[in-house]
């Protein structure tokens, strides 16, 4: 696929719900995306807290059929319907990439640093976005539809003792993707004079 500058990129990327299990690249690929973004996606005190699992699949499926399972005990059963349809949306896909932060390590920088020590479960969770961010839009350029999704803390439990996650891993999101079945719907944008400010 030809590579597109940065600012295309940026622009291009977006969320796709319709998504299949058919492949787009090699799963070695795959992992050398994730892992090139987890090595060079900067960090606080480059702490390097960032975690991630790859779910490709039968374990990709697992995931979506635990968090289905879940869903199920407190969602009423009346009103389930349009939950297992998006949910069945993102097990049609072909991966999974599951975002953890290693709390360990946030806890050893607000001990070795405590004027700062409030600050840095923050400075980690925006670690762990510009980390979704570098691989949403890596994986969008090779071809992939791609969302982010967010069913923390209900799944953690089980996501935790299925795929032997430490303890001190704290899971912060899921990313489906897959080869794009219908495009992204509209997408609305706010004026920018009401959002950036220039002075000179």
């Amino acid at each position: 696929m030809m590579e597109k500058n940065f600012l295309t990129a940026v622009k291009d990327r977006r969320t796709y719900y319709g998504i299949s299990k058919e492949p787009v690249i090699a799963d070695e690929r795959i992992q050398q995306i994730i892992t090139d973004a987890v090595k060079y996606t900067p960090s606080s005190f480059n702490s390097q807290s960032a975690r991630v699992v790859i779910l490709l699949g039968e374990q990709h499926d697992s995931l979506w059929d635990i968090t289905l399972g879940e869903l199920r005990k407190v969602v009423p059963a009346e009103n389930f319907a349009p939950t297992e349809e998006k949910i069945n949306s993102f097990r049609k896909g072909y991966a999974t990439v599951l975002f953890f932060e290693d709390m360990a390590v946030v806890e050893k920088l607000q001990n070795q640093f405590s004027l700062y020590k409030d600050n840095f479960p923050i400075w980690s969770n925006h670690s762990s976005g510009m980390l979704q961010y570098v691989v949403w839009t890596a994986l969008e350029i090779e071809g992939f539809g791609v969302s982010l999704q967010h069913y923390s803390p209900l799944i953690d439990a089980a996501v935790s003792e299925k795929w032997q996650i430490p303890a001190n891993w704290k899971l912060i999101a899921q990313m489906p993707f897959g080869k794009p079945t219908a495009a992204p719907g509209a997408k609305d944008v706010q004026p920018l004079e009401q959002r950036v400010k220039i002075y000179k």
